[in-house]
């Protein structure tokens, strides 16, 4: 049996997450202040007691969901043992802190780093998403295709006939209308602060040179990235496709089928929800995917 470790991304979050670590385990709160401090206010009291409102900006969500997802895995101690991987969109950062190949620390920082700058371009250009259900993956990729004078693009293959698109809010106005016509049971704007994984985080990329300069290491697995749903130990490569993702489509679907031609069996999701746990067994009904 082969156990892959998967940590979630944007949307997890809820009111109260984390609280039950910090109270229960010393190491867990230590980890906790140590946040506080490197982010410079306390993030914590948003989490344990804030409102949907506030954990939903991204420059509190995704840093947030990063601690839950990572503090819970380092929490597991000698249980904690992937032999392989993944996280969608912003849970990549967690796979590679619990692989070794990135500090708690760093990891902490860029996810900071790449929330301001995400917040940052979702504020210069509106932008949204909208999830679309029932239609072949072909299909959505060729209305998208279709719509040039807008931004229009797949974001997230979370599972076969679940595609997430991004764009402009013309484009993704006129692309829920087009997959309707072309028979999704639904076409579903989200609430979301911008198009996440389209062009139009373009300028987010710029901001994040960040990465180039911080410490990656060989991770101690294999971290099936993003970008192109492949297996990734250089660490010159796992930074360039992590940049790489902010304008990318996030690849999950694909990810999970390749973790399980590799032989991952069982899959243990860290972190706030269990949204991921329910799109693995969509993708594959044969593996056993369960939360700490």
């Amino acid at each position: 049996m082969m156990k892959a470790f998967v940590f979630p991304g944007q949307g997890a979050q809820f009111s109260g997450m984390g609280k039950d670590l910090y109270e229960s385990s010393p190491l867990a709160k230590e980890l906790f202040e140590k946040a506080n401090d490197i982010l410079g206010y306390r993030i914590t009291d948003i989490m344990f007691s804030g409102t949907d409102e506030e954990l939903r900006q991204t420059k509190v969500t995704q840093p947030a969901v990063f601690l839950h997802s990572v503090i819970s895995a380092i929490c597991m101690g000698e249980d904690c043992k992937p032999e392989m991987t993944a996280g969608h969109s912003l849970g990549e950062f967690s796979a590679l802190v619990v692989a070794g190949a990135l500090s708690f620390e760093d990891g902490l920082k860029l996810v900071y780093a790449r929330a301001m700058a995400m917040q940052k371009a979702c504020e210069a250009t509106p932008s949204t998403m909208a999830a679309i259900l029932g239609l072949p993956d072909e299909k959505v990729e060729e209305i998208c295709a279709s719509i040039t004078d807008d931004v229009c693009v797949p974001a997230n293959y979370n599972s076969p006939g679940q595609i997430v698109i991004s764009g402009s809010v013309s484009g993704i106005e006129k692309g829920c209308e087009l997959m309707k016509a072309a028979g999704a049971k639904r076409a579903l704007p989200l609430k979301v602060g911008g198009a996440f994984h389209s062009p139009l985080m373009e300028p987010a990329k710029i901001e994040l040179a960040a990465i180039e300069a911080s410490e990656f290491k060989t991770p101690v697995c294999p971290v099936y990235q993003n970008v192109d749903a492949l297996p990734h130990t250089d660490p010159q490569e796992i930074k360039k496709n992590l940049i790489a993702q902010l304008t990318a489509s996030v690849r999950w679907t694909q990810s999970v089928k390749n973790m399980v031609a590799d032989g991952a069996t069982d899959f243990t999701e860290c972190g706030p929800g269990a949204v991921l746990q329910g799109l693995i067994k969509k993708i594959d009904s044969t593996v056993t995917a369960h939360g700490i």
